[in-house]
């Protein structure tokens, strides 16, 4: 379940977590790596970590279309084309009834997820080589509902729906379009939601989310790296148009 060697992937949210951690699976399979995120700083950190020679960094809001087309323009001069889209930049928004829930947190969730996926999908797609594919994540919330977490849980949701018909489109040019629906992950955006959630310490927080969890335990950044290296593989060659978790049964 390898990538073809000099492979090019972006990955949005690509300094830290989930996107860092994808970065550098990939990067150890042969690939070359553009990682977009709204934090330079970590954005150049991880860009050194992998070596310039393998990774590009873009600063860009994915919300801010004018800088996702500046993103992609500087990808497309250093790499040419790209072989996979991971769109998983993220927040979490507020935890609050709807009767209370913040109009603009809601509005600035829902663009960050949605409107963010369809960037990418829009100035990203007439990039990616035919046969490649795009990763949307999602959450284990993108199939499920939960109380106090409208903005997210109807953010994630529409991801799927946004998926849904960008593979149909694509499906033509043998791009395969899935969305990714891990829960809860450790990583620094995990701990912030479970901290607020059960106003808790990180470890009291963490211990009253594995009890949630099936399989009892959170899914590491690295395990989910490799559900998109399988995603964007030849070994997920037929696999598109799907919902694929990695949330230790929570949705089940």
């Amino acid at each position: 379940m390898a990538l073809p060697q000099d492979k090019v992937a972006l990955i949005t949210g690509g300094e830290s977590g989930i996107g860092l951690a994808t970065a550098k699976l990939f990067v150890a399979e042969g690939a070359r790596v553009h990682l977009v995120g709204i934090d330079e700083d970590k954005l150049k950190a991880a860009a050194d970590e992998i070596g310039a020679d393998r990774a590009l960094a873009s600063t860009a809001d994915v919300t801010d279309e004018e800088a996702v087309k500046a993103a992609f323009a500087a990808g497309a001069e250093r790499f040419g084309t790209y072989d996979v889209l991971f769109s998983n930049a993220g927040v979490s928004g507020a935890i609050s009834k709807i009767v209370d829930f913040p109009s603009e947190d809601f509005l600035r969730t829902i663009s960050v997820h949605m409107l963010g996926a369809f960037h990418i999908l829009k100035h990203g797609t007439p990039l990616l080589a035919d046969g490649g594919s795009v990763t949307i994540t999602s959450s284990v919330v993108g199939l499920v509902g939960f109380g106090d977490l409208s903005a997210y849980v109807a953010a994630k949701h529409g991801q799927v729906g946004l998926m849904r018909s960008a593979a149909k489109e694509l499906a033509p040019r043998r791009i395969r379009v899935n969305t990714l629906h891990p829960r809860p992950t450790s990583t620094a955006f995990q701990d912030a939601i479970e901290m607020t959630a059960t106003g808790q310490s990180q470890e009291e927080a963490a211990r009253a989310f594995d009890e949630m969890i099936p399989l009892g335990r959170h899914t590491t950044p690295e395990e989910i790296a490799q559900a998109v290296l399988y995603l964007s593989s030849d070994a997920g060659a037929m696999v598109t148009s799907h919902t694929l978790s990695i949330d230790g049964g929570m949705s089940g």
